[in-house]
């Protein structure tokens, strides 16, 4: 051997141990910590919180940027999809062991012009770094370590595990990530159901998802989509007659992005996100990190019924805009007096405005920054319209006076028996107004929606019955020096039954009962019965001066249909982690706050307002054999209310503008015009629903402690002439009825109706490819994985 061979040898073998030692060094974490096997089996990619309804529905996610991933199992990915995938990315995928030699030669000798050397393997490694280094030395020792980890993967997973991995973890266009998502957004399927041509459209996008955006550029993706279906041609996954077809076929989307303004029952999503969010603050993880909303990939099952939901949103639809332009005809608002004295309000919208801030960072002043507010330019607003929003030329001042005149709307729907919210709509349209008015924290007065309390309490401690005369007249109360009601009503005057009182509102008789039992023991009993709120003890609470929320509202009312049992609403069942453990289950929380039989008879004695009083004809209408309900006004018609229930559904509705000071100045304004009909239209299409089980027939349970059946019958004890006074006297419901029962000639679509119509299709899809045989699906893989892979496949670890 001569001297230039022994010293080539010498070079050969240093360098070759060089190498050597240097992947080495890299493999055990020199260079930057490596993965360890552990945490290839289960890694720790940014998954989406997912949020279900109580039929499986998913009702929307909440996720960062790049979190924005539902895992889908391989049996579960169309083969076209895999078959295109392969075919584009690395034709000799299930011959390699990670690394392509021959690939990797040809980069190397055309500088990559004629393709990446890089493999499906490697790809998959190089997602598993935060970000691509930048610099040409970090950029060859993160090469090196993807080597490193695609030889891993391919040591401990199998092929299918790889694949379902990469298609999981990869981004596609418009910032959506994974497989299922991409199918859902672009065509609004799920994975399996993928044809060849869809498939071959989002494998496309992957080598440059802004150019082959079907959405936004669509010759250059029906472009990229035909060089698919060559390499599929080209390795034998489609024959040439087929794919020569194919090619020709126009690309056919049906594109729905789901985000915070589209999901299902958009407030009560943002009710949810809020209470997940403090729920993760309170509870670790085995590694002693806080669970995380938006990466943790937590599956969140709440008690929303879709179907239901979808009706408390249609009523909405239904019934604000004829009292909007009811309300916009009015004098005060075409003239814009209502506006007098209220500058202040437009000042603080103006301040607390985007164009306000970003004018003041430019340096105006405020009076110039205020002369622009008077400006007209082009611009969109909420309308009550097909396309809920329109077009049109207003300054920025008269768009928020236009914003603020708009009515808003509370409507949540529960089980009363389990407190389990079936419906939440918190105002008319989310996308415009995200302050949510059924939740817990807003508080509006109730008006005479309270007298419920007030004569439970006295039916329960007080001995007070159906036929109890009570004196219909004006109450003083010495210890505030105060009159109740402030006025006299000189048309009102004797005595009344209690249940005459109720079924018209009679505020002289609610005054005369709050005298009885005290104000003191009123405010305590408001707390006995679970409202959160601390209510002061003036005599006024008789009439519903104080301000309480929906929620605690609903909660209180939930005594009446289930015997006596004051339940708290619940909306959350449990919570699991991203494999399905379950991390926290909810459970109802109920206490009983009254007798058996006052509950009875205060169902049975509320049925008189929907019977005879301010919501007079409503039980009739429905057809139901038992029901109760109430209205509630209060001072100038700020604010109407509605609470009804059945036997097997309680609902409550506000009405009204977020400044109380614009508000219906007719009749309309009362709880029984305003309110009711949300609560009616719900229920007619929910009584028409036959998949919802309700009963029309249903009764309340009566206690074996009352067998006089004609107790029972209210017409007994009410006076079927509405006494001068009452609440409502003004409406008329025949009048009230044939105008808000006009139709709205707009064809108004729910906020949920959309992404409702798209869960539907995936739902159908889900239950359909359930039905399939597993062996028709599932690769014939024998070799046994652990950790996260084998919870992809849906298997226990060994």
């Amino acid at each position: 051997m001569t001297r230039a061979i022994k010293i080539f040898w010498k070079i050969f073998l240093i360098g070759f141990l060089v190498v050597v030692l240097f992947i080495t060094l890299i493999s055990f974490g020199l260079f930057g910590k490596m993965p360890s096997l552990a945490q290839l089996e289960n890694p720790s990619i940014t998954l989406a919180t997912e949020v279900y309804g109580d039929d499986g529905t998913m009702l929307g996610k909440y996720y960062k940027e790049k979190g924005n991933r539902s895992f889908v199992q391989y049996k579960d990915i169309s083969p076209h999809v895999v078959d295109a995938l392969v075919a584009t990315e690395d034709e000799r995928f299930y011959d390699h062991s990670g690394i392509d030699g021959k690939s990797l030669a040809r980069a190397i000798f055309f500088m990559g012009k004629e393709g990446g050397g890089s493999t499906i393997t490697q790809q998959l490694a190089l997602n598993m770094f935060d970000e691509r280094a930048d610099n040409k030395f970090a950029r060859l020792i993160q090469k090196l370590k993807e080597n490193i980890i695609a030889v891993k993967l391919e040591r401990n997973f199998t092929k299918q595990e790889i694949l379902a991995l990469y298609l999981n973890t990869v981004s596609f266009s418009d910032n959506v990530y994974g497989i299922r998502n991409a199918a859902r957004t672009f065509f609004s399927k799920e994975p399996d159901r993928l044809n060849v041509e869809e498939a071959a459209v989002l494998i496309g996008m992957l080598k440059a998802t802004g150019t082959y955006n079907p959405r936004t550029n669509y010759k250059s993706s029906f472009e990229r989509r035909n060089t698919v279906l060559d390499q599929m041609m080209r390795n034998d996954k489609i024959n040439q007659e087929d794919g020569a077809k194919l090619k020709k076929e126009p690309i056919r989307l049906n594109y729905k992005k789901l985000n915070e303004n589209n999901g299902i029952a958009p407030y009560f999503l943002d009710v949810i996100r809020d209470d997940v969010k403090k729920w993760c603050a309170e509870h670790k993880k085995q590694d002693g990190e806080n669970y995380d909303i938006y990466e943790d990939g937590l599956h969140v099952y709440t008690t929303i019924n879709p179907r239901m939901q979808l009706y408390a949103e249609e009523a909405v639809a239904k019934h604000l805009p004829v009292l909007q332009r009811v309300l916009a005809a009015q004098r005060s608002l075409k003239t814009d007096a209502v506006w007098k004295g209220h500058e202040n309000v437009l000042e603080s919208n103006m301040r607390n405005s985007d164009r306000w801030r970003n004018l003041k960072a430019e340096g105006l002043s405020d009076d110039e920054i205020r002369k622009s507010f008077k400006q007209k330019v082009h611009m969109k607003v909420f309308a009550w319209n097909n396309k809920r929003e329109k077009d049109t030329i207003m300054s920025p001042l008269d768009s928020i006076k236009y914003h603020r005149e708009m009515l808003q709307t509370a409507f949540m729907v529960t089980d009363p028996m389990s407190g389990q919210v079936k419906a939440w709509v918190g105002g008319i349209d989310f996308k415009n107004y995200k302050f949510d008015h059924a939740n817990l924290k807003t508080k509006r007065q109730v008006g005479s929606s309270i007298k419920p309390f007030l004569y439970s309490l006295a039916v329960d401690e007080y001995g007070f019955t159906p036929e109890t005369q009570c004196e219909a007249v004006q109450q003083y109360f010495p210890k505030v020096r105060g009159w109740v009601p402030a006025k006299p009503n000189p048309k009102v005057s004797g005595t009344r039954t209690m249940a005459t009182g109720l079924a018209y509102s009679i505020n002289e008789v609610a005054a005369y009962i709050i005298k009885q039992t005290t104000p003191e023991r009123f405010a305590e009993f408001l707390h006995q019965i679970n409202i959160p709120t601390k209510v002061p003890p003036y005599p006024s609470i008789s009439l519903g001066s104080c301000e309480l929320s929906l929620y605690e509202m609903m909660w209180g009312y939930s005594m009446f249909p289930t015997g006596g049992f004051s339940i708290k609403p619940i909306y959350i069942t449990r919570i699991e982690d991203k494999n399905g453990n379950v991390l926290q289950r909810f459970d109802t929380d109920r206490k009983e706050v009254i007798s058996q039989a006052s509950a009875y008879t205060m169902a049975r004695m509320m049925q008189g307002p929907v019977d005879y009083g301010t919501a007079a004809g409503l039980r009739g209408r429905l057809g139901v054999a038992e029901m109760g309900g109430k209205t509630g006004t209060t001072n100038d018609n700020s604010d109407a209310w509605f609470f009804g229930f059945t036997p097997q559904l309680l609902a409550g509705v506000w009405i009204g503008c977020d400044d109380r000071f614009i508000r219906l100045e007719s009749g309309l304004g009362y709880g029984g015009a305003a309110a009711r009909p949300i609560w009616e239209y719900f229920f007619t299409k929910a009584f028409a629903d036959n998949s919802l089980g309700l009963d029309k027939q249903a009764k309340f349970v009566r206690p074996e402690s009352l067998r006089n059946d004609q107790f029972y019958d209210m017409g007994n004890y009410i006076d079927h002439t509405p006494p001068p006074g009452a609440e409502g006297e003004d409406v008329g419901n025949g009048a009230a009825d044939a105008y808000l029962g006009k139709p709205d000639t707009q064809n108004i679509p729910t906020e949920s109706k959309e992404a409702m119509e798209e869960q539907k299709v995936l739902k159908e899809a889900t239950n359909s490819r359930n039905q399939l045989p597993k062996d028709s699906i599932l690769p014939d893989e024998q070799k046994k994985k652990k950790g996260f892979f084998r919870r992809l496949f849906g298997k226990k670890d060994d």
